[in-house]
C-alpha cells in the first residue's frame, strides 16, 4: 500500500477532544484526591478566607500546610524553592486521601460550595493547558481513567482546524529571539502526520519521527543548510514516496536487549514514588505474561515476550490502530513536541533529538507493558485492560518530575539514544530475532545498576504515603 498524502500545511490538528471530560466522580475506579500533593493557589487561598464559619471551614483551615512546609508532615522543605504561585498544600489524612473527600468520594468543597472554590489544579485536573501564540490548546494526563478513556479509545481523536502559520513565514533559523515560535505548528503538524500516517507499522513511524528531528537538530546547529519549509516538504514528499522503507526493514532486531531496557524503565520509579495497588496489578500481570518465574532467564523472558507480542498484542492493536497513535498524540500536545515546554521559551536551545529519546523511552516503557498484560490475558486481552494498565502506568511516572531524565539517562548508559539504539528500542519483528546468550534474570525490575541486578520483581502495595516526593506535582 502506498503512503497516504501528507495533511496540508495550511491545516492545523487543534486538540478539542479535553472539551468531552466530564468527572464521573464516585464512579471513578481511581479517585484523583489520593496519594497527591495537591497544590492551592492565591485565588483559592483568599476564596477559603472569605468563607463563613462552618465544619468545612474549620476543616479546610486545619488541611492547609503553607508553602514550602511538608505536605504530610507541615515541616519546613529543603532543597528546591517553592513554587511561587502555590500558597499552601493539602495534607493528606492517614490514608493517604484528601481530607476534603466525602463518604461518597466526592469533594467537600465543590458539593457545599461550588466548584468556583476549587484550587486551579483541583478544577482543571486532568486538563493540561497550554497557550501557543495566544491560542490556548488542552491535552489530558492519563493518569485519570476516564481521560485515558477518551484519549484511547475515540477513533477520531484529533480535527483539522484552521492554521495561521503558512510554512513561508518560517525562516532558516531555529533560534530565534521570538517566544511565539512562528513554526512551530508547522513542525508539529507533520509530527503528528507521521503518527497518523498508517501506511508504514507504528515502529517506523517511530523511527521516522526520530530522524525527523535529527534533521531539524542539524539545521539548528547550522550542520544542514536548509530552510524550515523547505526541510518539511522534502519529508513529507519522502514519506509519501516510501523511499525509506527498504532502508528501515534492515534496522537490526533485538527482541532481548529492547526487553531488557523495558524491565529496566519500568524498575526506575520503585524507589521514588510509592507503589499503589493499581499498578502492583499492572506488574504482575505484565511480569506473568512474560512468563517470569524460578530459573527465568532473559532469553526464556524474551520468548515469552516475543510470542504475547505475536500472538495477544499484535492481532489486537491491528484492530485497534488508533490506541497507540492517540496515545502518542497526546504525548506530543502535551509536552509540545518536539521542542518541549523548556523550547518553547526565547532564548532556550531547543533539543528535538533528546525530546524524541524521551518519547521513544515513554512509547517503549507503554509497549512493553502491554504486551506482557496482552500475554497474561491472551485472547481475553480488551480495552479495558488497555486503558487499566496505561493509567495506572501514567500515574505511577508521569507526574514524577525525575521520570523522563532517568528515562533518558538509561537510554545514554544503555547506548540506545543514538539511531541504531533507539532502533532496537522500537523494532518490531518476528519472535526468535536477536541472539545474546542465556543470562539469569535477577529477581527485581530494579534501576540501572550492576550486572544482575535486572530482572523482574512483584512488589507488594507499600504503606500509605505521598506517591510523589518532595518536589513533584500534579498536573505536569
Amino acid at each position: 500500500m502506498q503512503p497516504s498524502a501528507a495533511i496540508p500545511a495550511m491545516t492545523s490538528s487543534r486538540p478539542t477532544y479535553a472539551e468531552r471530560f466530564r468527572c464521573i466522580g464516585s464512579a471513578c475506579e481511581d479517585t484523583c484526591c489520593q496519594g497527591w500533593s495537591v497544590p492551592v493557589d492565591r485565588a483559592a487561598w483568599d476564596k477559603y478566607q472569605s468563607l463563613p464559619e462552618s465544619p468545612l471551614r474549620v476543616l479546610i483551615a486545619a488541611s492547609l500546610v503553607p508553602a514550602g512546609a511538608d505536605a504530610v508532615t507541615g515541616c519546613k522543605a529543603t532543597g528546591a524553592a517553592a513554587n511561587p504561585a502555590v500558597i499552601a498544600t493539602i495534607r493528606m489524612n492517614g490514608e493517604n486521601q484528601c481530607p476534603l473527600l466525602s463518604e461518597d468520594h466526592l469533594c467537600r468543597i465543590q458539593s457545599e460550595v461550588g466548584e468556583s472554590f476549587l484550587s486551579y489544579t483541583c478544577a482543571t485536573y486532568p486538563r493540561i493547558v497550554a497557550s501557543i501564540d495566544g491560542v490556548v490548546e488542552t491535552s489530558m494526563a492519563l493518569s485519570c481513567p476516564e481521560a485515558a478513556r477518551i484519549v484511547l479509545l475515540t477513533p477520531d481523536l484529533l480535527s483539522p482546524a484552521p492554521n495561521p502559520h503558512h510554512r513561508a513565514q518560517a525562516g532558516h533559523n531555529l533560534q530565534q529571539d521570538d517566544s511565539s515560535q512562528p513554526w512551530f505548528l508547522a513542525i508539529r503538524e507533520v509530527a503528528l502526520a507521521v503518527v497518523r500516517n498508517r501506511a508504514y507499522p507504528l515502529w517506523q513511524r517511530m523511527f521516522l519521527l526520530g530522524v525527523f528531528c535529527r534533521r531539524l537538530d542539524s539545521i539548528a546547529k547550522g550542520e544542514l543548510q536548509r530552510s524550515v519549509p523547505l526541510f518539511l516538504d522534502d519529508f513529507e514528499a519522502a514519506v509519501a514516496s516510501g523511499a525509506l522503507r527498504a532502508s528501515m526493514e534492515t534496522l537490526p532486531v533485538d527482541r532481548k536487549a529492547q526487553l531488557d531496557v523495558v524491565l529496566r524503565l519500568a524498575g526506575l520509579m520503585l524507589h521514588k514514588s510509592n507503589v499503589r495497588p493499581r499498578f502492583v496489578e499492572c506488574i504482575q500481570a505484565f511480569t506473568a505474561g512474560i512468563g517470569n518465574g524460578p530459573g527465568a532467564t532473559l532469553d526464556s523472558l524474551g520468548a515469552h515476550y516475543a510470542f504475547a507480542h505475536d500472538r495477544c498484542y499484535a492481532p489486537f492493536f491491528s484492530q485497534h490502530p488508533h490506541i497507540l497513535e492517540n496515545y502518542l498524540a497526546n504525548i506530543i500536545l502535551r509536552r509540545q513536541f518536539p521542542f518541549g515546554k523548556e523550547g518553547m521559551r526565547a532564548g532556550v536551545v531547543v533539543e528535538m533529538t533528546r525530546e524524541f529519546a524521551m518519547l521513544a523511552a515513554q512509547f517503549a516503557l507503554m509497549r512493553g507493558l502491554l504486551i506482557g498484560v496482552a500475554g497474561h490475558h491472551g485472547p481475553a486481552f480488551s480495552t479495558a485492560h488497555v486503558v487499566h494498565t496505561v493509567q495506572a502506568a501514567s500515574k505511577h511516572f508521569d507526574h514524577h518530575p525525575e521520570f523522563l531524565q532517568l528515562a533518558y539517562a538509561l537510554l545514554v548508559e544503555s547506548r540506545m539514544v543514538d539511531a541504531r539504539g533507539l532502533a532496537i528500542l522500537l523494532r518490531s519483528a518476528e519472535a526468535g530475532a536477536g541472539g545474546d546468550a542465556a543470562r539469569p534474570a535477577a529477581p527485581e525490575i530494579s534501576a540501572p545498576g550492576r550486572e544482575g541486578e535486572r530482572s523482574v520483581w512483584v512488589p507488594a502495595p507499600a504503606p500509605p504515603r505521598p506517591l510523589l516526593p518532595q518536589g513533584a506535582s500534579l498536573p505536569e
